[in-house]
């Protein structure tokens, strides 16, 4: 079947859709969650339309599956004083909670989750496309992330319940919370992204003020009774609206502590600046990314491509971690060229539900114009489309474009196109891939391939001052959830993972005495009557 094929018959009519996964009557949300009270919003809503159109006699027409509140920024703030009065200096009943105790009110957030699987699943297919094989993994992942946190946040405290002696003092190290953190996520992965950052800010102790993504709000919905059933008033609150009114007000009120925010370096850098003060504002940043991949002459051809199709089009290359340009050496080029295009042609175009799919439309309004902008803009400029089809579109769905040669005067060699287009640049001698590395201003991650051993060990070498993970003979990726996440110059800032986000949202502080019989004998006074919730030697099972 042709491309063009595929195209006409790619949205389908009503009747066509398993009954299970039809869309129901749109969802007009008025609630959001403050001080533990799902309130009611009787302002402007902001339509949430699906990436999806339905066929049908009058021509394709998208769906709309809903409305949320655009809170303006007396809403957002009035959530802010909520967490603030929450977590009291300090002195609120959350910050003050044994670990256990906190770790029990996110395991009962976790079952009721669980519950809601089906729901969430079905929006993150309606809402953003994601086909449902990776929908249900996204959940499934969150899920785990969540347990992951909890034990390695008992093997934390496991290790901060022993004493230490040094030069004559006695003293406890322990994490503590940082204050109200403000939870931003993306809208490619709107729940496990999200949560990477709202769990472990919510589990060390920190009340929260959580914005959902600008694409997969609606799917945080079925969530609401669970976070306000789960945890004490106060301590977790989600609002809605654009930006521009809620985040903005929220940042220049002074009252966040820790801000943690997945999108683009120059909107973190915006709302940063709206802090009066910054030196007081600990963030956590997943940014921009242009990940290359790097093809060397002596290579696994096969692997490297298998690789680099997943790499480069999971979710429609909609990915920080996707490979977004490919460096490709002159002897095997042709090779690869071909290898891709073919393996790219085995990828099925169709709806989030069907059965092996693997492209599927785009949720971000105008992103197919931005597309094609960036394709004329290379073809204007020498580069080809390789593979049969590529660049077509219909409505919200892209079909994947293959181009070569890509030089640095055309866009897609710096911008970042978060989407189905794949620039490969042919190169001859690797010093050209190098420089490239050093003066990009990103640094994420990148992919070696090849099975020369000293090439691959003098690469190595060269990259691990410009990015935050190299992988070889493999993707770039996140996972495993226990490894780091992070990115230099414009596509980081912190270091997040299982173990390192707990860090990220504490701060240690040391409890010390002289070490002698009467210090001695208060000390264990204090524990023996668990007089202090800071000063214990309780262990975590």
């Amino acid at each position: 079947m042709t491309t063009a094929s595929q195209l006409e018959h790619l949205f389908p009519t009503l009747a066509e859709i398993p009954e299970r996964y039809r869309p129901g009557a749109p969802i007009e949300q008025r609630e959001y969650l403050v001080n533990g009270e799902l309130r009611r919003w009787d302002g402007p809503l902001a339509s949430v339309r699906s990436p999806i159109f339905l066929a049908g006699e009058q021509g394709d027409q998208q769906v709309v599956l809903g409305s949320t509140p655009l809170l303006d920024a007396e809403a957002a703030l009035i959530a802010l004083d909520a967490a603030v009065q929450a977590y009291d200096h300090g002195q609120g009943l959350w910050p003050n909670l044994r670990v256990a105790e906190r770790i029990q009110h996110v395991e009962g957030f976790l079952a009721r989750m669980r519950e809601q699987r089906e729901a969430v699943v079905r929006l993150l297919m309606w809402e953003i496309g994601k086909n449902l094989k990776d929908s249900e993994k996204e959940f499934d992942r969150t899920c785990d992330y969540i347990v992951d946190t909890i034990e390695s946040l008992k093997e934390l405290d496991r290790r901060s319940s022993r004493f230490e002696l040094e030069q004559g003092t006695l003293g406890q190290i322990r994490r503590v919370p940082l204050g109200v953190a403000l939870c931003m996520g993306p809208y490619n992965y709107p729940l496990n992204e999200t949560f990477t950052t709202l769990i472990p800010a919510l589990i060390m102790g920190n009340t929260v003020v959580f914005k959902p993504a600008k694409f997969g709000v609606l799917l945080i919905r079925p969530l609401l009774e669970a976070f306000r059933d789960s945890f004490p008033p106060g301590v977790i609150n989600i609002i809605y609206g654009r930006g521009r009114d809620t985040v903005s007000a929220l940042m220049a009120s002074g009252k966040i502590d820790v801000f943690a925010f997945i999108g683009t370096h120059k909107g973190a850098a915006d709302l940063k600046k709206l802090h009066p003060r910054p030196h007081r504002l600990r963030a956590a940043l997943g940014l921009d990314a242009k990940n290359p991949g790097i093809v060397l002459p002596q290579v696994d051809l096969d692997n490297a491509v298998s690789e680099a199709i997943t790499g480069a089009l999971s979710f429609n290359g909609q990915r920080c971690t996707a490979l977004k340009i490919i460096f490709v050496h002159e002897d095997v080029l042709d090779a690869f060229l071909a290898k891709f295009s073919a393996a790219l042609a085995a990828l099925k175009p169709g709806m989030p539900w069907d059965e092996g799919v693997a492209l599927t439309p785009l949720p971000e309004p105008g992103k197919v114009d931005y597309l094609n902008g960036l394709l004329d803009d290379a073809v204007a400029k020498g580069a080809r489309v390789v593979n049969p089809g590529g660049g077509a579109h219909r409505q919200s769905f892209f079909y994947p474009a293959l181009l070569s040669p890509v030089t640095p005067a055309m866009r897609l060699y710096q911008e970042e196109q978060f989407g189905p287009l794949v620039p490969v640049v042919p190169y001859r001698e690797v010093k050209e891939v190098i420089d490239y590395v050093l003066h990009s201003d990103y640094g994420q991650q990148l992919s070696i391939f090849g099975n020369d051993s000293a090439e691959v060990g003098r690469l190595v070498d060269a990259f691990v001052n410009q990015v935050g993970r190299i992988n070889i003979n493999a993707q770039c990726q996140r996972g495993p959830d226990s490894f780091p996440f992070n990115g230099r110059k414009n596509s980081a800032e912190g270091t997040l993972s299982v173990q390192d986000a707990l860090r990220v949202f504490s701060i240690r502080t040391l409890v010390a005495t002289r070490f002698n019989p009467e210090n001695k004998a208060l000390v264990s006074e204090i524990i023996r009557n668990r007089e202090s919730g800071f000063i214990t030697t309780d262990y975590i099972f």
